[in-house]
């Protein structure tokens, strides 16, 4: 079974779009050079410019780990400035330490059924 673990969060923007896009690139680049084990990290913004989506995957849980505290640490209240999260759903099997600091998100988990990863 596949230790990775992604997350979609669903999120209403409530600052102005420019703040908002240098937000996201100072944390894309802190995330690409920083963090190797961060596979995926994509924003996407609705057609009228409303809502934010951002699509996160990590290798593994300790993975994960370290780009949560990170984003505490540097980014978490500017990140809230701008943006209302609305739905926060965690794929895969997080590990204790994990899920512990995303139930403080209010993530809705979904455990791995079955399938296969290449």
């Amino acid at each position: 079974m596949s230790e990775k673990i992604f997350w979609i969060l669903e999120t209403e923007i409530t600052g102005d779009l420019d703040s908002l896009k240098s937000l996201m690139n100072e944390m894309s680049d802190f995330t690409k050079s920083g963090e190797p084990d961060a596979l995926n990290y994509e924003w996407f913004i609705s057609e009228d410019n409303k809502y934010c989506t951002l699509f996160e995957r990590y290798k593994d849980s300790p993975a994960a780990v370290i780009h949560v505290n990170s984003f505490m640490k540097n980014f978490a209240g500017r990140f809230m400035t701008l943006l209302k999260p609305k739905k926060f759903a965690v794929y895969g099997n997080p590990d204790a330490d994990l899920k512990k600091m995303l139930d403080n998100m209010k993530a809705v988990y979904n455990p791995v059924l079955g399938g296969f990863l290449r």
